[in-house]
């Protein structure tokens, strides 16, 4: 009793204390004694290590087999409602393991093998744990996405990020790229394969089923799942990962900061950071990259980029790639016509929406910020950018350019940056959220080229013009080329601005240098390689040095996605640069003051006139249409009333004098340029 009672004063004055875990020793014949009379059995005592100072009273009905390693057991743990618990072992089976310190492992009803447990963590009323063979632990798993036949399959690894997936899912043209990224994957898989599983520091695991072949970071948390198979979940203390109740997880990798509950099942995934996977929502040969949310439906081989959301129970998602796509409810596509199999893919570029029960039938490619609505086969809208495809007498209807002018398109640029929840400061994914940027206006610029082309082939008065399965009205067409052509204004005056800003020139030279480029490389056509937005050429050379073996690490891959999106706005004025000349007929080497003030009236111009459409759309969410439902046993009166309780009126809501303000600032933007250059004039 002394010498208990010396002990516990001695642990309380070195509470903190952690013993290196290369300061173990043997058991002593007295502690072998001790532990059995604990109900502790060993297959050989000899293989069982200890720290110097051995917490032995803590250790109770344990098996040990094999080689098996112990910390201190000095922490106590508060449960949920106030209940303690000591760390320490109580009835489980341990066989070649090795424990960090203050670990409580408890009511193992098999046994956990071949696994390496952290400080502090927390294992309680599991079924088993172990690794068996050499585990890869869910990396170079093949996933077959977009086509569920084969052909687009992405092996994922533990730091895969969405620009990485798309390169090697859409550039099966070049077989010699596509061979030496998989064979950086691989040769990354081998060097972290192992016969040794890891779970890191403050790791909770509580009233979970299987858990076989399964790495685990730092601070994850393991609740009442069912079976987690051949994975990983790369949870940091920054950005812990939450695996819920029933979940059934089996070849995935779940990055940082996700979660996955509510009886959710992934099969062949690999699942972004700040991802939610919850309510019974079901994926296969799928990748989820960064602040995905899926619930209640359905994804079978899709590739979802950045901010792909799908909420409701009837939604499927199938053979489709992604990206910062609203799917409604009853959204669907089907990749299978019945003849060569599931073999049919299609795109559905940046920023668009689904509505309920829409369908889209593979093969067929939507273009940015568009709307669908209704039944459509086999669009290709992708050079007719921010427009709706509306289903009427079972023909497909496009209205270019329409989308412009939606507050709800514009209310989404704004609100993707203040929903990004990743807090690992090590982030994945490169993401660009400009609505407008060189790649949606290359594509304007496309679309006023195919429907002028489009008028002088069957004429300016003609009521349906055809194109790409699609029917455009006369006066959709005619609307559209005043849409593109204010939001082409607003970019290069945009860009033109920026530019020029915060500084007083004294002279027509000093603004003709600061227009010049300062990146080499930026012209021609830009690309969104699901979220990262950068020129074809830069992309071009990274690709053609990991063809020659220049490039062999995954990092370097990563490292110049990176690079490329922080000299994002350099490289736009390149090309923002010689498309202004072009599009204006202007030589910005020799530009005169007042062509400068003439461009920025007309950019004002064209962003006042988009704003007050904005306003305009807007206000139909406050007419009395909107108002049917509110105040249901009054007036009138009461049901403004209880509308504007509920809602707020128009002049106070935050989005619309978010965009009064914008007009104001404009205005005044432009004005304060334009008085910078009047002494040059």
């Amino acid at each position: 009793l002394l010498l208990r009672y010396l002990k516990k004063i001695f642990y309380n004055s070195v509470a903190e204390l952690r013993v290196p875990m290369n300061h173990l020793r043997n058991l002593r014949p007295d502690e072998i004694a001790t532990l059995r009379s604990q109900a502790c059995r060993a297959d050989d005592w000899n293989q069982v290590w200890v720290p110097e100072v051995f917490d032995i009273e803590y250790v109770n009905h344990v098996r040990f087999s094999g080689v098996v390693k112990l910390g201190a057991f000095r922490k106590i743990f508060t449960l949920p409602g106030g209940l303690v618990k000591h760390s320490g072992l109580r009835h489980v089976t341990l066989h070649n393991c090795t424990l960090g310190d203050n670990v409580l492992i408890e009511n193992v009803q098999n046994y956990i093998a071949n696994y390496r447990i952290g400080d502090d963590c927390f294992i309680q009323n599991i079924n088993v744990m172990l690794v068996e063979g050499k585990a890869t632990f869910g990396n170079n798993v093949e996933v077959s996405v977009l086509n569920e036949t084969g052909g687009r399959e992405v092996p994922i690894y533990d730091g895969l990020s969405a620009s990485l997936a798309y390169i090697i899912a859409l550039y099966r043209h070049r077989p010699a790229l596509i061979e030496r990224l998989r064979d950086m994957i691989t040769a990354y898989t081998e060097g972290i394969a192992s016969t040794e599983g890891t779970v890191g520091d403050k790791v909770k695991i509580v009233n979970t089923g299987t858990i076989r072949n399964v790495k685990i970071g730092d601070y994850a948390t393991i609740e009442n799942s069912a079976r987690l198979e051949n994975g990983s979940v790369n949870s940091k203390k920054e950005a812990p990962v939450f695996i819920g109740d029933s979940v059934i997880a089996q070849d995935f990798i779940v990055s940082s900061g996700a979660k996955i509950a509510d009886a959710a099942k992934i099969i062949r995934c690999f699942i972004g950071q700040a991802c939610q996977v919850t309510h019974n929502f079901s994926a296969h040969d799928s990748l989820l990259f960064s602040n995905c949310a899926f619930e209640n439906g359905e994804a079978c081989a899709i590739f979802a980029g950045p901010f792909t959301v799908s909420m409701h129970k009837s939604s499927l998602l199938i053979a489709g790639m992604y990206s910062f796509l609203n799917a409604g409810s009853g959204s669907n596509q089907s990749n299978h016509m019945y003849k060569l199999g599931p073999i049919h893919q299609g795109i559905v570029e940046r920023g668009s929406k689904t509505t309920s029960d829409s369908y889209i039938l593979w093969p067929a490619r939507i273009g940015a910020f568009s709307l669908v609505m209704g039944r459509h086969h086999h669009s290709d809208t992708s050079d007719i950018p921010f427009s709706y495809l509306i289903e009427k007498d079972d023909e497909t209807y496009l209205v270019p350019g329409i989308n412009l002018r939606s507050v709800g398109t514009i209310r989404d640029a704004q609100k993707w940056p203040k929903r990004d929840k990743r807090t690992d400061p090590d982030r994945l994914d490169m993401i660009n959220y400009n609505l407008l940027s060189p790649y949606t206006i290359q594509k304007m610029l496309k679309a006023v080229d195919i429907l002028k082309n489009l008028q002088a082939l069957v004429g300016e008065t003609s009521e349906i013009y055809y194109y790409q399965n699609t029917r455009i009205k006369g006066s959709s067409l005619r609307n559209a080329l005043n849409f593109y052509g204010m939001a082409i204004n607003k970019f290069f005056g945009n860009s033109l601005i920026k530019r020029l800003e915060g500084t007083t020139y004294c002279s027509m030279e000093e603004v003709w240098e600061q227009l010049r480029p300062t990146e080499s490389k930026g012209s021609g056509e830009w690309l969104d390689l699901a979220g990262l937005i950068l020129p074809r050429e830069p992309l071009e050379a990274l690709l053609q040095d990991i063809e020659q073996g220049e490039i062999a690490s995954l990092e370097d891959v990563e490292c110049f996605f990176r690079l490329v999106h922080g000299r994002y706005y350099s490289l736009e004025w390149t090309w923002a640069y010689e498309m202004i000349e072009r599009y204006y007929g202007v030589d910005l080497r020799s530009i005169s003051a007042a062509e400068i003030i003439d461009l920025v009236r007309r950019w004002q111009e064209c962003v006042i006139r988009l704003d007050e459409m904005l306003y305009e759309d807007a206000r139909k969410e406050f007419s009395l249409t909107s108002m049917i439902g509110f105040g249901v046993d009054g007036s009138s009166k009461e049901k403004q009333q209880d509308f504007e309780g509920v809602r707020g009126d128009f002049m106070n809501n935050p989005f619309v004098t978010a965009v009064q303000e914008h007009i104001v600032n404009k205005r005044a933007l432009g004005d304060e340029l334009i008085e910078r250059l009047k002494p040059l004039v």
